[in-house]
């Protein structure tokens, strides 16, 4: 069979490596689609302020999501492009997501549902989909024999990890209860 890439003009073309059979053009798609959903839980977040005005944690929040919003467009392009994630940017997620687990440390001790208001859902959407991109790396890696940089993986699995903490700060800022789930499976 004929591989699919039909004759398109600019207007008609969506991404320039949209036919390609690499897992890269998954994984870009896939990271995009993680920036946007940071993007969204910002404007979320924003309203959610307006209820909670005197929250400095909404507020830091905030500003600790406007800035791995451009990191999510600097971890899509570092496969294919130049690798535009540095150790400083990993060392400072990590900063960041250590100060939330320390603010947030009396709230969990077991894994929850997940519940909560808006932009919870979008956050945990995002931290799932921190961990396709993760899964993406490696078959990137591993089965397309493309190199993936280690600070990659690594700036991603933390990301994922924030993703959820921020979850888990909005709920203790807005007074939500987690469910505990006892898994009947381990």
């Amino acid at each position: 069979m004929k591989k699919l890439h039909p004759k398109s003009t600019l207007d008609e073309l969506c991404y320039p490596f949209i036919y390609e059979d690499s897992y890269k053009c998954d994984y870009e798609i896939l990271t995009d689609e993680l920036t946007r959903m940071v993007g969204w839980a910002i404007d979320e977040l924003g309203n959610l302020r307006l209820r909670y005005d005197k929250s400095y944690e909404l507020k830091t929040l905030e500003t600790e999501l406007n800035w791995i919003l451009p990191l999510c467009y600097h971890l899509n392009g570092s496969i294919r492009g130049k690798l535009a994630i540095e150790e400083s940017d990993h060392q400072q997620l990590l900063k960041i997501y250590t100060r939330i687990k320390t603010v947030t440390k009396e709230s969990i001790s077991s894994f929850v549902l997940p519940g909560g208001c808006s932009p919870v859902g979008i956050l945990n959407q995002c931290s799932s989909l921190s961990k396709k991109a993760i899964r993406l790396m490696v078959k990137i890696n591993n089965e397309e024999a493309k190199e993936v940089p280690h600070i990659l993986p690594k700036f991603a699995n933390v990301l994922c990890n924030y993703f959820f903490a921020a979850t888990i700060l909005i709920n203790q800022e807005t007074g939500f209860k987690e469910t505990p789930f006892k898994s009947k499976s381990y």
